[in-house]
């Protein structure tokens, strides 16, 4: 075993239609995002397993690494995207222009001014909290790649880091960003931000 465990987290690339308010909407990657997510990881063979959100935006590259790599593949429900409720498929261009306050609130504190018929915030911090941690133990030290979304991945990094909640949208995750988490394999360890939006060596 290592003395540390590593968890790189792969955003999704770009999806058909662009970027949106996607949540629970299954839309494939594009073209494009498939190419994204291949150059993110490059001829990286370090992970044990890949670890993977249910939708087939991430799934499905998830799966065809896993395949190539001969990794072991997890799918955790538990790292599925927020829910967007009424904005859910809508850009953030169309939301605008229909309800520019409620998006700007939205932004500013997520907390205080959810969107009608979405996921809670305080609820999305709980299941991110329950499947990262089981994550950790599973995995406890090895090396793996956790292939997700936006807002699962700046709500892995506010907990990290300690951010308040309200706070979570101040954290961009471009498609196919790259971040690596590295947590001590001694009891009590705290996880450490190694790099976000980087690139692997």
């Amino acid at each position: 075993m290592n003395d540390f465990t590593i968890i790189d987290l792969l955003r999704h690339g770009e999806p058909d239609g662009g970027q949106k308010f996607r949540g629970a909407v299954d839309d494939p990657l594009s073209p494009h995002g498939w190419e994204q997510m291949r150059s993110a990881v490059g001829d990286c063979r370090d992970w044990a397993a890949i670890i993977s959100s249910p939708l087939i935006r991430c799934a499905a590259f998830a799966r065809d690494l896993a395949e190539r790599l001969e990794r072991p593949l997890e799918i955790a429900p538990g790292f599925t995207e927020i829910s967007f409720g009424v904005w859910e498929g809508r850009s953030v261009a169309e939301v605008h222009a229909t309800d520019p306050i409620a998006l700007g609130q939205f932004w500013r504190d997520p907390v205080a001014h959810p969107i009608p018929g979405g996921e809670p915030v305080a609820d999305f911090d709980q299941r991110i909290s329950a499947a990262w941690a089981a994550l950790l133990t599973r995995y406890h030290g090895q090396h793996v790649l956790l292939v997700a979304h936006g807002g699962t991945i700046r709500m892995v990094l506010r907990q990290v880091l300690e951010m308040p909640l309200h706070r979570i949208w101040r954290i961009e995750a471009p498609f196919a960003s790259l971040t690596r988490l590295r947590v001590h394999c001694d009891p009590g360890s705290e996880p450490h931000l190694v790099f976000h939006n980087g690139r692997l060596e």
